[in-house]
């Protein structure tokens, strides 16, 4: 295979397991074809894992960023002992497991909305509350869905490790539990252990939210054994 094959071509390659080889040497020999349609193929893929561990949004493409540059120096030594796919995803996870440590251990404290920042016009204390009120009416009904999801994507990034990964892996990018269990470099009883307590912790987490969303008239809400499935159009 030549150094300035096609990007086309590159797909084609790509398509045939037996031939994987082929694009790992071009990214080896430094094609720049190939590594662009690297990133073409698993730039957005691999924001929305790191995008369900990171809840800033900039964050996230600022690591996303930083993954593809350790795949471009790391691609030497990938020895294909996993698939190029399981592999980009390892170090997609690990970094984003790394990062969210590191977020646990520096983000700043929450304000509570009874915190005082300044002053109305006449000299009150002026809270945080007071700037909340909003005299129109609710959106929920045009939003419900939206709602659903950015709440679904919170309780997820609360699922804690090692049960985090495997839920995300398994449920929201649809890997199989032998490619889960590649990836994490786990058995497979492992995996299907943490999945079965990731989903637990999950459905726990949404309990109380999905019993009061219910309740609302008109509001379309989800069974909370398929509340995964609704972040799903978010990647």
């Amino acid at each position: 295979m030549q150094a300035g094959i096609a990007l086309g071509n590159i797909a084609t390659v790509l398509s045939v397991p037996s031939e994987e080889a082929g694009i790992v040497s071009e990214l080896k020999a430094g094609s720049e074809e190939a590594f662009n349609w690297l990133i073409a193929k698993y730039h957005q893929p691999i924001y929305s894992l790191i995008a369900r561990t990171i809840p800033d949004p900039a964050d996230a493409a600022d690591l996303t960023q930083d993954v593809f540059i350790k795949i471009y120096r790391g691609i030497n030594g990938f020895n294909g002992d996993s698939s190029l796919r399981t592999w980009i995803y390892r170090i997609a996870l690990r970094e984003a497991s790394n990062q969210r440590r590191w977020w646990g251990r520096h983000k700043r404290q929450e304000v509570t909305i009874e915190a005082e920042f300044g002053e109305t016009n006449d000299g009150q204390p002026l809270c945080l509350k007071d700037t909340l009120v909003d005299a129109h009416d609710s959106p929920f009904d045009c939003a419900a869905q939206e709602e659903v999801r950015a709440r679904v994507e919170e309780e997820l990034r609360q699922i804690p490790e090692p049960f985090h990964a495997v839920v995300v892996l398994r449920d929201i990018e649809g890997f199989s539990y032998e490619e889960v269990a590649e990836i994490l470099g786990v058995n497979l009883g492992t995996v299907k252990s943490r999945l079965m307590r990731g989903r637990a912790f999950l459905k726990a987490r949404l309990a109380g939210f999905a019993e009061a969303a219910a309740k609302r008239p008109s509001s379309g809400f989800q069974p909370i054994e398929t509340l995964a499935m609704s972040v799903k159009g978010a990647k």
